[in-house]
């Protein structure tokens, strides 16, 4: 049962961070943020390589790294808990980690109060729906939530 966890999280933080991952490059694209796509990798690679189209695909790679971590600890820490607020409250918590202590720290990204608020407010959407992908996901398969859900036919 451990190892069918660990494989399902895996699948899930993968198929989140791609999902998002794209979803975020289109609010850069059409441009409802300021964040590159690729400001997980920021601190390790020059502006030239973080507006480049390789760099925009590195961005994805690195948000579904960070997707498959944060799956990981999601199943391992927060599995039993049912229903979507745990996810809502799991992707707000992340966003905060990066946007507000770890990302200014570091060079990921802008302090908060820097960024406009069309950054702010898509970011936090963004991030608050991925964690309610992965949260509700696994949720779903590890509890009894399916038979909460209504039957059709």
């Amino acid at each position: 049962m451990f190892m069918k966890k660990i494989y399902f999280a895996l699948y899930i933080g993968f198929y989140a961070g791609l999902i998002w991952g794209i979803i975020r490059w289109l609010f850069y694209f059409f441009e409802f943020t300021k964040v590159l796509p690729a400001f997980l990798i920021e601190p390790f690679f020059r502006k030239e390589f973080m507006h480049s189209w390789t760099g925009h695909l590195a961005g994805i790679g690195a948000f579904i790294g960070m997707s498959l971590v944060a799956s990981l600890l999601y199943s391992i820490t927060l599995h039993k808990l049912k229903g979507p607020w745990p996810g809502i409250m799991y992707g707000m918590i992340w966003w905060i980690i990066i946007f507000v202590i770890i990302g200014p720290f570091t060079g990921m990204v802008h302090k908060v109060w820097s960024l406009d608020l069309n950054s702010i407010l898509s970011e936090a959407c963004v991030f608050t729906l991925w964690g309610v992908f992965i949260g509700y996901s696994i949720a779903l398969e590890f509890t009894d939530e399916r038979s909460s859900e209504p039957q059709l036919g």
